[in-house]
């Protein structure tokens, strides 16, 4: 650790990151009664007093976030005008992709905590027989109150939006906030339980502790002690999903689609990985050339492969591919879709990365998708995929303006500040389109997306970008009496011009920001894809001396940092390439308007570093959002920037409580802040070029420490944030049905009856099978968990 630090010192001097000195600002409430001519005693009085208050607050704080609020937002997305454009082929194949994605997104009940897959039957068993509206009868008859009963409402809700009892973003559990022998009252009065008594008893009996157990390591999601994962057994450690990842390594496997279990035989670990597939026999199947599975010795230890991880789900998800294939467009189409089949049936992820490459070939299509076991966030080691599945269908007006900025990508690429050794050879132009999302399956829905995520196809092949339109044009609507750290004046132009700002962010984000930057690689071969001998490092004035070697990818190396370390960088390749006129112009903002863009776009950026600081964990002192911590790691560079480019004070509320300001000097952007993010944003792609993982985690650690010490007291702040924090917002998605020739879209209200009518409509063709699957796969797993 010295050594790290020492070079990270050295580094730092070199490249102008040595903190700033600036004024701490303290509470304004610390303040108050605090004159010079005070006595010692009264001031002890006052601060003592002072004390106990601020703990009483912290307490109802802390547990505040791990509630869902009754008054949390809830919107439906709007796809109507969009999916009744399509013919009835399209409309067919987005059936057939959505059926396949809504089964596939249950995994990820099985990929949270041990409880959320019977929670979800639980659910489903009790809104299958009445729905809501049926339901709050019941509820006053047990003795709930109104409050009580919407705060159940807005729980299920959240499971079904979140699929499972742990936040999407920020991993943090919730859990109802009403309570125990009331909601055990709603239970046992409905109609589930009283037609089925014995099976509903069992299930409360099998989740309820849990459900609403708050015990440290139960807060929220990590390996080992530092919180919950079913991405690896109980008895699992870093040390652990270290030494599995050179075994996958060795063997030439991707973590992306497994599980990783160990168990003790005779003093001796052994490891089973498990592949997620709906073939459960582990020898080579028809379509399989040489099977991967089986067991094998690896530095002593023993790792057997297995197939057969959520087999149920997988079949089912195989199943709606094959029947989406009738429906292709175009033979790219049809090819991947088989792929993808091959992928979910076999635990392939060559199949899937194979299917990727007819995917990026599938150009402008009028219905997008993707599907998989894509995003590696949730993972506490960030190699393993949580699965999700999108159905989309393309804006067309969006659409050209993303189609101009990929299409001005290779005069912009060079503006980036690092050298162009360190560039891909080829820029590879890809599709970016604006998608009206039909279908978003998993725990969450982003606002836009870059993949697929294999390196090599990325750096090689090429890739995807999406926006996802209707998903902006809700989720970042902004209230402004609910708008929080924000000067006055500065509140009507954020409202104004948020969304816009941020369509130009997640354009540079997606296209230039993911989709830039070369890795420098040493094959199997032994062949450099890159001249070793003449490509200098801009950090230490010498030849590059480190790579990434044979198998070895961006997130087997950078492991636990390489999720939040890239979503960093890319967000600060959109603050750097929004700066230019030209970049504006494509979204249609010129003159003033384009630079009240750049200033709301650096605002945000700012707001959102300090809003960052709900998803950080003091106990673990780690972070549990990827994106959220990379804007906090932003914040504090352009923090230490200093020259007055962004103030950060702790103030008094109008309401007397805590609170803090956030100011950005608009006539330093194009200057103080251009230049800090121009030597950060170097710095992050030569580390990540090279592979230099020590270097790499020693800058991340640097900026992302919160502590009560220096500049800024961000603990403190910490505090009230989560004050004054607003709930995320959940999402109503439409489901499609079948009905002779046709399909037809249902939609539903945005509240939370109608996201819960929306999960027991989903799956009520085989609803009894499906849930009986859930709980056989949740019961097999569960002593893994102890």
């Amino acid at each position: 650790m010295l050594k790290l630090l020492q070079r990270w010192k050295k580094y730092s001097t070199r490249m102008g990151f040595e903190p700033t000195r600036a004024e701490h600002n303290g509470l304004a409430v610390h303040r108050l009664n605090h004159s010079a001519t005070s006595s010692r005693v009264r001031a002890w009085r006052n601060l003592r007093s002072l004390s106990s208050s601020s703990a009483n607050l912290c307490l109802k704080m802390v547990d505040s976030q791990y509630y869902l609020p009754n008054d949390i937002g809830i919107s439906a997305l709007d796809c109507g005008e969009a999916f009744r454009l399509l013919s009835p082929q399209e409309k067919m194949y987005s059936h057939y992709l959505s059926r396949s994605a809504w089964y596939g997104g249950l995994a990820v009940l099985l990929q949270t905590s041990p409880e959320s897959a019977d929670i979800f039957v639980l659910l489903q068993k009790i809104f299958r027989k009445q729905t809501p509206t049926q339901l709050a009868q019941v509820a006053t008859a047990a003795g709930l109150s109104s409050e009580e009963y919407q705060a159940f409402l807005v729980y299920a809700a959240g499971l079904y939006a979140n699929m499972g009892n742990y936040k999407s973003f920020g991993d943090t559990k919730f859990i109802p906030n009403l309570p125990k022998d009331k909601l055990k009252a709603l239970v046992k009065a409905s109609q589930a339980f009283q037609e089925q008594p014995t099976e509903m008893e069992a299930l409360w009996n099998s989740c309820s502790c849990l459900l609403y157990s708050l015990e440290d390591k139960q807060k929220q999601l990590g390996l080992g002690d530092k919180g919950i994962t079913t991405y690896f057994s109980g008895n699992c450690g870093l040390e652990d999903a270290e030494l599995a990842q050179k075994f996958l390594d060795s063997k030439k496997l991707s973590a992306y689609n497994t599980r990783l279990f160990k168990r003790d035989n005779g003093g001796k670990a052994c490891y089973e990985v498990r592949l997620a597939s709906a073939v459960q026999k582990d020898c080579a199947v028809d379509g399989e050339g040489e099977s991967c599975c089986g067991t094998f010795s690896f530095e002593d230890k023993e790792f057997t492969v297995k197939r057969g991880d959520y087999a149920p789900l997988m079949e089912k998800v195989s199943y709606y591919l094959q029947q989406a294939q009738g429906y292709a467009a175009n033979e790219n189409q049809r090819k991947m879709l088989e792929e993808y089949e091959r992928s979910f049936t076999l635990g392939s992820v060559e199949a899937h990365k194979e299917g990727s490459r007819y995917w990026i070939k599938d150009k402008g299509p009028i219905v997008e998708s993707y599907i998989g076991f894509i995003e590696s966030y949730r993972d506490p080691f960030g190699s393993r995929g949580e699965f999700e599945g999108f159905v989309a269908v393309v804006n067309k007006a969006m659409s050209e303006r993303f189609t101009k900025l990929v299409s001005s990508a290779e005069i912009l690429l060079p503006e980036l500040p690092w050298p162009r050794e360190f560039e891909k050879d080829t820029f590879l132009k890809p599709d970016f389109t604006s998608l009206d999302v039909l279908t978003f399956a998993g725990s969450g829905i982003p606002a836009g997306i870059n993949i697929p995520n294999y390196d090599d196809i990325r750096q090689s092949e090429g890739f995807k970008n999406v926006s996802l339109g209707n998903v902006l044009a809700v989720a970042y609507a902004t209230q402004k009496e609910k708008l929080t750290f924000l000067q006055e004046e500065d509140k009507d132009l954020f409202i104004k011009w948020k969304g816009p700002s941020f369509e130009v962010q997640v354009g540079l984000h997606e296209l230039l920001g993911h989709g830039s930057g070369k890795l420098f690689v040493k094959d199997e071969e032994g062949k450099f894809n890159f001249d070793q001998n003449k490509v200098i490092n801009p950090e230490t004035g010498e030849p590059v001396s480190s790579w990434y070697r044979g198998s070895e990818t961006w997130d087997s190396k950078f492991s636990t940092i390489a999720s939040s370390y890239e979503e960093c960088r890319a967000e600060c390749v959109g603050l750097y390439l929004c700066l230019i006129k030209k970049v504006l112009s494509i979204f249609g903002h010129e003159g003033e308007d384009a630079e009240d863009v750049v200033y709301i776009n650096w605002l945000s950026m700012v707001r959102a570093g300090l809003l960052g600081l709900e998803f950080y964990t003091t106990e673990s002192k780690s972070w549990r959002q990827a994106h959220m911590q990379a804007r906090f790691v932003i914040l504090c560079v352009l923090l230490e920037a200093g020259e007055g480019l962004v103030g950060l004070e702790e103030v008094t509320g109008a309401d007397g409580k805590p609170d803090a300001r956030i100011t950005l000097d608009r006539s330093k952007i194009h200057t103080v802040g251009k230049n800090a993010i121009h030597r950060f944003l170097c710095k992050l792609q030569v580390l990540k070029s090279t592979a230099d993982v020590d270097g790499g985690r020693a800058l991340y650690a640097f900026y992302s420490t919160v502590s009560d010490t220096g500049a800024h007291n961000f603990l403190r702040l910490r505090e009230t944030v989560l004050l004054r924090k607003e709930a995320r917002k959940m999402f109503v998605q439409a489901n499609t049905k079948v009905k002779g020739d046709s399909v037809e879209l249902v939609e539903y209200e945005g509240s939370a009856a109608g996201l819960i009518c929306s999960f027991t409509e989903r799956f009520q063709d085989d609803a009894e099978k499906l849930e009986a699957d859930l709980l056989e796969m949740s019961k097999k797993d569960a002593p893994c968990w102890c």
